[in-house]
């Protein structure tokens, strides 16, 4: 694989005003080595290309809500490089986006779509980022603790700069985590549990929190989001 991919990836010009230096540090150049031997010996998800689609989907002047995902998708044809996402040819939904749809349902009346594929989102202007970018196939956090949580740190802390309104989506403890960096008067936080079947009856059924993102959204002038992902 080109390694080029992952030291310096495809990003606009704003992006990488915004966070391009963190390309240069120390702990990212340890990220890229480890990234390296794991694409060149191992199935990684997801692809090279894919990696960094959260920034490439959405651009940083249109970006208005944020929503905090873990790790990848670890089994095959599902991560893309957006949170809670899969590919558009994989047709069965993960079980956290099935419950995510449901509480669209009955926030908004969405109609339930036949895929999830959540690049209708990105396009929009919904940051989904995963705290960990890369996933060895078939084991679930395997890349954890190897500089993507510094990285998507320091993502979340360089966004908490803008001077505009954004919304952030913290569903489940380890997103909520991020909630002490983020102290712009002028964004709007939201949590609730995790939307996983283990715990989306807890408080992520109800949370409105898409019709509550729209609200803040139009107050301040901004298009809602149109949470209606499109059948394919």
């Amino acid at each position: 694989m080109n390694s080029q991919k992952i030291l310096m990836p495809r990003l606009s010009n704003e992006w990488l005003s915004l966070i391009g230096g963190e390309f240069e540090k120390p702990y990212y150049q340890k990220l890229k080595e480890f990234l390296d031997k794991e694409y060149n010996s191992n199935t990684i998800y997801p692809e090279a290309d894919d990696i960094f689609n959260a920034f490439q989907y959405t651009p940083l002047h249109s970006l208005k809500v944020v929503i905090l995902g873990q790790d990848p998708y670890h089994n095959d044809n599902q991560a893309h490089g957006l949170c809670f996402s899969v590919k558009p040819e994989q047709k069965k939904i993960p079980p956290s986006l099935v419950n995510i749809y449901k509480e669209l349902a009955l926030d908004l009346a969405c109609t339930i779509p036949n895929n999830g594929h959540l690049k209708h989102w990105a396009d929009q202007g919904v940051l989904l980022l995963n705290t960990v970018l890369t996933v060895k196939a078939h084991s679930a956090n395997s890349h954890q603790k190897q500089g993507w949580e510094i990285f998507t740190d320091n993502v979340i802390q360089a966004l908490d700069t803008l001077d505009r309104p954004i919304v952030y989506l913290l569903w489940g403890k380890p997103a909520q985590t991020k909630q002490a960096m983020l102290t712009n008067k002028n964004h709007l936080i939201l949590q609730a549990p995790h939307p996983s079947p283990l715990s989306a009856h807890r408080g992520f059924f109800g949370s409105k929190h898409f019709s509550k993102a729209n609200a803040f959204l139009e107050k301040h002038a901004l298009s809602p989001i149109d949470w209606q992902i499109p059948h394919i």
